[in-house]
């Protein structure tokens, strides 16, 4: 399934080429698919591997920035990370950098692997304070650890055409002028004060892995930066409210930076279903039950 206008096919003769030219120690063992995002394509490898290429040359610099960073993080979280073994090389195959790193087992988060979701949530907020209170190691908010979700909300102003999208799509479930205000509203608050730390960037159900009913690993470190924090809460709209719940309790966010992260969440959810609408049904599946967890967050608070 193809997402992006560049995007670069891949398949198990792809991993099996980079291998035979780069790691032939590896290239013997089996190897099955083990699942895509919008930017990434995964393959298992043998019991303790996993090859991840990224689905566009542009996404290449994420790659990098894993490699880079991941191994200085890990010390300091406390779940388990993406540890990367091989910087693949560009090669015939595939014309751009790639990795492989170990395999972690778990499930993905959800009803069917987390037992306790408000534990689930202080988890959570455990991995973001941990994450947020490791030294910045040199790091600035620049180039490839620029991610826009560490920005203020409104560097994030081409929503608007987003929304423009989603009301010429028929869906009764979603009151797109409702969460057209939410989103303006949360442009009106002050800006944070927070002080730039690091971000995971994306800390949605899909990138995290539950073991024995908790909170294992955190995965796909694509949006690593460093920056503001109030993206960084937005996907707790993807989880249960008890766990939205124990998540903002045990880091004890403040009204305005809660109401900013919400604007976060809603500029995330709709572009992802513009952009996404005829390309990746699942994925705009998950950002709809994102606006509708809003949608009705913001009903039963009266705001």
């Amino acid at each position: 399934m193809l997402l992006h206008d560049d995007e670069i096919p891949v398949d198990e003769g792809t991993v099996r080429s980079l291998l035979r030219e780069q790691r032939p120690e590896w290239a013997d063992l089996p190897v099955g698919p083990a699942g895509s995002g919008t930017d990434n394509t995964m393959f298992r490898l043998g019991d303790e591997l996993l090859v991840r290429l990224p689905r566009t040359p542009d996404k290449a610099t994420a790659v990098r920035k894993e490699q880079t960073w991941l191994p200085r993080l890990a010390p300091h979280l406390p779940c388990r990370v993406p540890e990367p073994v091989h910087a693949g090389r560009p090669g015939p195959a595939f014309p751009t950098v790639w990795s492989v790193y170990r395999w972690i087992d778990g499930d993905e988060v959800g009803p069917g692997s987390v037992t306790d979701w408000a534990r689930f949530g202080v988890d959570l907020a455990a991995f973001v304070r941990s994450l947020r209170a490791v030294d910045l190691m040199g790091a600035r908010r620049e180039g490839e650890l620029s991610g826009y979700r560490g920005g203020p909300l409104r560097e994030y102003a081409w929503i608007t055409e987003s929304f423009d999208d989603c009301r010429r799509l028929p869906d009764p479930d979603l009151d797109i002028d409702v969460l057209h205000r939410i989103w303006s509203d949360s442009l009106a608050l002050p800006g944070s004060t927070a002080p730039v730390g690091w971000l995971h960037g994306d800390l949605k159900p899909t990138n995290l892995l539950a073991r024995g009913g908790r909170l294992h690993a955190a995965i796909d470190f694509g949006g690593l930066s460093v920056g503001l924090p109030d993206a960084e809460h937005s996907p707790v709209w993807d989880l249960p409210a008890e766990a939205r719940q124990s998540y903002w309790d045990a880091l004890d966010l403040d009204e305005p930076t809660w109401l900013r992260a919400r604007g976060w969440a809603v500029a995330v959810g709709v572009s992802g279903v513009a952009y996404y609408r005829d390309s990746y049904p699942a994925f705009v599946a998950e950002c709809r039950a994102r606006l509708r967890a809003i949608l009705g967050d913001a009903a039963e608070r009266g705001r």
